[in-house]
């Protein structure tokens, strides 16, 4: 059942609820149902697992796990376990820093790369089929929002 289905079906009732709350609860239905879609399409690996290779292949050295942890907006230990398996599959390899022996760094493999190169152009599909009709002032907006609410949300942290 996709959100629309939600929104129209006769047994839920959204009337009366601020835009604010529907958003969060919008958002994580999303991560949800797109984390589903994600897993069944990657197959070798979860789209957790996928998302990790795209933060680690964003840095311009190899991150430390703690670096990594932050990026993703994860814990320390959630990314190690996540990196583990990553790493029992042949897609990272961890060391340990060569200046910090307190420090491990993660890079990705050759079979990594090779990976994400055949899947390229059907995570491409995917993207183009998912922003369809979506214009770039729209995904701007979208961006700075929740740019915006993430930076609110810091202040609860504290």
């Amino acid at each position: 059942m996709n959100i629309t289905e939600v929104i129209q079906n006769e047994q839920v009732d959204f009337t009366g609820i601020e835009s604010s709350y529907f958003l969060l609860g919008l958002l994580s239905a999303f991560d949800n149902r797109f984390q589903a879609m994600a897993d069944r399409t990657m197959e070798a690996i979860s789209w957790k697992q996928f998302f990790a290779i795209i933060c680690i292949n964003l840095c311009k050295e190899s991150p430390t796990i703690r670096e990594l942890a932050d990026i993703m907006g994860s814990s320390h230990q959630n990314v190690k376990q996540l990196l583990l398996k990553l790493e029992k599959k042949g897609f990272v390899k961890i060391s340990t820093d060569s200046r910090d022996k307190r420090k491990q760094r993660v890079e990705l493999t050759d079979f990594c790369l090779d990976f994400c190169q055949k899947n390229d152009e059907r995570s491409s599909q995917i993207m183009k089929c998912m922003f369809q009709g979506i214009t770039e002032e729209q995904l701007q907006m979208t961006i700075q929002t929740i740019i915006q609410i993430e930076a609110n949300l810091k202040h609860f942290k504290e």
